[in-house]
Formats: structure tokens, sequence, C-alpha cells
């Protein structure tokens, strides 16, 4: 059965207090970013995926593509609270010979499906996964989570029009529309918006949500599944910093050092 609500909610809170924790310990990290896909990931690994945490490498399990690959700590945690491996591998987050360094690799990590970093690229692995999935009949699916900085790269619109021609419905990507990038606020640097519109253009098939509302976030989810003959963008409306008051929507908490004094103050935030 799955988590009702109140339960997700919990287990993000759960998540939140993590990623301080792995950052603190590991005296660097990208916090900003990772509280604000908390609750995307969490409902996509309890409410959405078809996965198999005891054989991580299920051939029919569907794939989490994460394009915005400083969230790391965010997926890292939902993994081991999943079942992936042990909580307790946390604590190693960004060590040497660690299988959780600050991005993704497939060869070491269980659970992780593509090895990322380089900001705008998971569209397009996502795209070739489906792809190769179609070749082969299967009927997984794919989600790609993406930060919107990255929409400034070129490649997404390519990767996007992809998806669109091949009429990828497979392929579900989701946006963290936080406005914030270590620089800055999107907008000022580079305007994105009216992005949902630009999407659609792209002629993919886009839901709006509150991507802190858990309810909200399992019914797109539910609505992109059911979409067949295009691909679907979920535009998820974030909060940098989610869940600590002094982090929420300032850039400069992208990849901020930690100190004990506001680890406490923060986890005091997350009680």
């Amino acid at each position: 059965m799955s988590p009702t609500p109140v339960e997700l909610r919990e287990i993000a809170r759960v998540v939140r207090r993590d990623i301080l924790t792995m950052i603190l310990e590991a005296g660097s990290g990208h916090l900003g970013g990772s509280l604000s896909a908390v609750d995307i990931l969490t409902v996509l690994y309890w409410g959405v995926m078809k996965i198999r945490p005891d054989r991580p490498s299920w051939e029919d399990r569907d794939r989490l593509i994460l394009s915005k690959a400083h969230a790391a700590p965010a997926l890292y945690s939902v993994l081991a609270r999943r079942g992936y491996y042990d909580v307790r591998e946390l604590l190693t987050f960004r060590q040497l010979r660690s299988k959780l360094q600050g991005f993704p690799d497939m060869h070491n990590t269980p659970g992780i499906d593509a090895s990322v970093g380089s900001s705008g690229q998971g569209l397009s692995i996502a795209n070739g996964v489906a792809m190769a999935a179609r070749k082969d009949g299967k009927s997984f699916r794919v989600y790609c989570v993406m930060g919107d900085g990255e929409a400034h790269e070129g490649q997404v619109w390519e990767a996007a029009m992809t998806a669109a021609h091949h009429r990828l419905d497979s392929v579900c990507a989701v946006i963290d529309r936080n406005h914030m990038m270590g620089d800055g606020n999107t907008e000022d640097i580079l305007a994105l918006s009216p992005l949902e519109e630009k999407w659609r253009t792209f002629n993919w098939h886009v839901i709006e949500v509150d991507g802190h509302n858990i309810e909200q976030l399992s019914a797109a989810f539910g609505e992109a599944a059911s979409v067949k003959g295009q691909p679907s963008l979920i535009l998820a409306r974030t909060v940098k910093g989610k869940g600590v008051p002094f982090m929420e929507n300032r850039p400069e908490w992208h990849d901020r050092r930690l100190t004990e004094e506001l680890y406490e103050d923060a986890m005091k935030a997350l009680s």
C-alpha cells in the first residue's frame, strides 16, 4: 500500500534533515537545490515509480535521471530511506572511495540510472533510454528531474524537440522551478518566462503544480502517465532551500558552507 500524503510529508521532512547532516559532515554540497527537490523525489520513489530496491538493476523498473545533478544529496537520502543501501552510508557523502560522490555515478551507487553532472544533458539521456525501451518492447517510464537554470542550455531545447518529434510518451520531465541558481535569479540572468508556454509550443503536455504539494504532485504524475503520443512536463513551482527559513529564496545557499551553529538552527526548523 502506498504511503498517505501525511506519511509522505514526514518522509520528506526526514530527507531534508538527512541532507543537512550529509552536507555538514562532508563540509560541502548543494543545499538550496537539494531541499527544493525533496518533495518531487519523495512522491516519485514512494508513490509513483515502479522499482525494486532489492533488485536495483531490475530490467522493467522505471528510470530516474537526475539532470540537476547537484541535488544528489536529496536523491541519495531518498534511495537510502527507500532501502537501496544502509542509511549510515549517507555519512560518507563526498568522501574518498565512498559510493556517494558529489554527482551521481551509476557504476558505484545502487539505484542510480545515469551518471550525470554537466547541466542540460539529462533530458537527452532520458530520450535515449526511452527510445531504447521502445525498440526492446519495454513499457517502463523515464523520469527526468531538471533545474530551471538548465533551460538556459541549448541542448535542453534540442532534447525537447527530439522527444516531441519521436512522440516519446514514456518520458516525463520535471522542472524544479525555484527561480534561483548559483549566480542569482534565473529571470535576471536570462529570462525564461513564460516557461510553460515555451514547452507547450515544443508540443509537450505541460502540467503546472505546487512542487511542495504532495497531492498535486501525485495527481500530476498520474495525469502524465495517461498522456499518449507526446512527452509530458511537470512544471513544479518550488522554493530554493525549502524547509529552512533562513535559506529559502536565498541564492547564496546554492552551495554555501554549513556551520555547526547554522546546522542546529536548520535542524530545529525541521524538527
